[in-house]
């Protein structure tokens, strides 16, 4: 992986604001030609900094859905047991988000369902077949105060 200085951090700053802006723009803003920035960008993705790019929906706007986020405690904190709750939780698209956490749980997973009966097909069939699964523990958002959003030009 390579070392990032202020250009590359820069970089990642302004494509976490807006993944859509023009590789013109994004040089201008950090002081490179564009073949240049390009090729950072590249190198960065090429090396997993950049490991992909995704559009962010308001759900409101688009389907009715709630925000779950589940907590995951395992049996054991090994790192096979690791590893297969992993590559397990990897498979389910119903899984937005998943993080190896520090703390009372081993893992938060962010889901969105359509209503309780749509989590409880998720909770029955994904969440409670995860491999080393002790605990599970979930909480319904009320509603998103906050989501990085691209600027409003």
């Amino acid at each position: 992986m390579p070392s990032l200085d202020a250009i590359d951090r820069n970089i990642i700053r302004l494509l976490r604001l807006n993944a859509r802006t023009p590789n013109a723009k994004l040089a201008e803003e950090v002081g490179l030609s564009p073949s240049a920035c390009m090729r950072r960008i590249r190198i960065m993705e090429e090396s997993g900094v950049i490991r992909g790019y995704t559009a962010l929906v308001d759900t409101s706007n688009v389907e009715s859905s709630i925000a779950v986020i589940i907590n995951i405690t395992l049996e054991r904190q090994t790192e096979e047991d690791l590893d297969r709750f992993e590559a397990a939780a990897k498979r389910y698209p119903e899984i937005r988000e998943c993080f190896l956490m520090t703390g009372g749980y081993d893992y938060l997973l962010r889901v969105e369902v359509a209503n309780a009966g749509d989590f409880e097909r998720i909770h029955k069939e994904i969440l409670s077949t995860l491999p080393g699964v002790l605990r599970i523990h979930s909480s319904f958002s009320i509603r998103n105060v906050l989501a990085t959003k691209p600027k409003r030009n």
